[in-house]
């Protein structure tokens, strides 16, 4: 069938999907199916809200991988069968959709290897992505837009539930900074590897003279808290500031001053939140965001003191991490990994999955 070699192509994909199997341990991941649902049906799970929370977020995460695996395989098996199936009726209307499966399973089992490499203890979690403009003025402001918008659209193309907490407008057009939440499986072990600094590169739409400008974004990636953390804020160490909502106009601009801003005074993080419609959400939202930036702060903080007894004096990120040239050549380029596409639309679309791929095997690589 056309050039490819279908059959060497689906057994270099059933090699890979048993390398990842070995790798997840599939009889051990069934054994800890059996034992946490033994867990979950257990009359008193719910007298330890905190244990029951933990219980059945780790049984759906494991199912969930299980059942992927287990779809993949079966997949894998099928292909064969769907070649003979459309060599024998010479159809190319079936011989089509063979090499659309082959290409949709290539790319399933590629993100399933990739999800293996996440094995950090909070990888398996929501994220919570705030992003900033920086140096750049009004291009800088639009910059940070273009970037929420592009991973707003990744999201979506991975079926990932997308929150916004709190956007902060600028004056002449673009956004100062937005917090949003990501929720899926893996959510922030993916995305960890997108935070640093993204530089802009292009011919000003604000410029009259038509001058190249460079602007500079912001991405600060932290793990959602759950109870079993224990990040204990003391009330006297916050200041608590309510204000009206602000945004475009339209219905979804509030008439009172239900929006929080939360600042903690002890490391000066701030935090807020006007999406909820009353004061006494967004404070609990708020304060959801802020202990997941202290859980993050400390955490920095002991990956802080290992590097410094591994004598490791390199930071965990860089500062820049990505270069987005649209003048005078289209190229996209990663600094760490040196994965480079020519395709910045597609990227500013949200195709980020070869820089992530490549992200997270760099920060294995490094570990």
């Amino acid at each position: 069938m056309a050039e490819r070699d279908l059959l060497g192509e689906i057994s270099a994909l059933d090699e890979t999907l048993r390398g990842i199997e070995q790798v997840l341990d599939i009889s051990r991941m069934q054994s800890e199916v059996e034992r946490l649902e033994n867990e979950a049906g257990a009359p008193d799970l719910w007298n330890n809200p905190e244990n029951a929370q933990r219980v059945t977020s780790a049984l759906s995460r494991v199912q969930g991988t299980l059942n992927k695996v287990r779809t993949l395989r079966g997949r894998v098996t099928d292909l064969p069968v769907m070649i003979e199936l459309a060599d024998a009726e010479s159809n190319s209307s079936a011989q089509d959709d063979v090499i659309k499966e082959l290409d949709s399973l290539s790319a399933a089992i590629n993100d399933l290897e990739v999800q293996t490499l996440l094995s950090g203890e909070y990888d398996h979690r929501d994220a919570l992505i705030t992003i900033r403009s920086e140096a750049g003025g009004v291009d800088a402001a639009d910059w940070a837009e273009m970037v929420s918008r592009m991973f707003f659209r990744y999201c979506e193309r991975h079926s990932y539930g997308v929150s916004v907490l709190e956007t902060s407008y600028a004056e002449e057009a673009g956004i100062k900074s937005t917090t949003f939440k990501v929720s899926g499986q893996y959510a922030y072990g993916t995305l960890s590897v997108e935070q640093g600094t993204h530089r802009l590169v292009r011919i000003s739409p604000f410029d009259s003279q038509n001058r190249r400008h460079t602007s500079f974004a912001g991405v600060e990636v932290v793990p959602v808290v759950e109870q079993s953390d224990h990040i204990e804020i003391d009330e006297k160490d916050i200041r608590v500031d309510v204000y009206r909502s602000s945004g475009p106009g339209g219905q979804g601009v509030n008439t009172t001053d239900s929006a929080v801003r939360i600042t903690h005074i002890p490391t000066g993080i701030v935090v807020s939140c006007q999406n909820e419609r009353s004061q006494i959400q967004n404070r609990a939202t708020a304060m959801a965001v802020l202990q997941s930036k202290l859980l993050e702060r400390r955490n920095q903080e002991e990956r802080a003191k290992i590097d410094a007894l591994r004598g490791d004096s390199s930071g965990s990120w860089g500062t820049q991490i990505r270069s987005y040239v649209l003048h005078p050549y289209q190229m996209v380029k990663d600094h760490r990994t040196d994965f480079e596409t020519g395709n910045t639309q597609a990227v500013l679309d949200g195709e980020l999955d070869g820089f992530i791929a490549a992200g997270i095997r760099w920060r294995r690589e490094r570990k």
